[in-house]
């Protein structure tokens, strides 16, 4: 396996365990969606007990552009309000929000 490819999988599973330790502190639920044909799937698919959800992705990059994204925003486009939140977890210097509403946020920014 390629170096990059180890690196990509140590970083989301950090970035999973972080954000497992903070759902399990707010009552939350935490898992991982992929559609049945693999279409569209999305790294943490986190539920409260308000059944209002928060996307995340995961990306090994210092910039996110639209195909990072996109699956993201057809789950919003699929759900509605019940989304409460998109967010790619990157490996940036600055967070911040996209034009399409999608929450840009650095590991190391990341917490409760």
């Amino acid at each position: 396996m390629r170096t990059a490819t180890w690196l990509g999988a140590l970083f989301e599973s950090l970035v999973t365990q972080s954000v497992r330790v903070y759902a399990d502190a707010a009552g939350a639920r935490v898992g991982h969606l992929r559609t049945k044909n693999t279409e569209h799937e999305i790294d943490l698919i986190i539920e409260g007990d308000d059944l209002r959800v928060v996307a995340i992705e995961v990306k090994l990059a210092n910039t996110v552009d639209a195909a990072d994204v996109r699956h993201l925003n057809w789950l919003h486009g699929a759900i509605g309000e019940r989304l409460a939140a998109r967010v790619v977890v990157n490996s940036g210097s600055y967070a911040y929000r996209r034009p399409d509403g999608v929450f840009v946020v650095p590991l190391a920014l990341l917490g409760p």
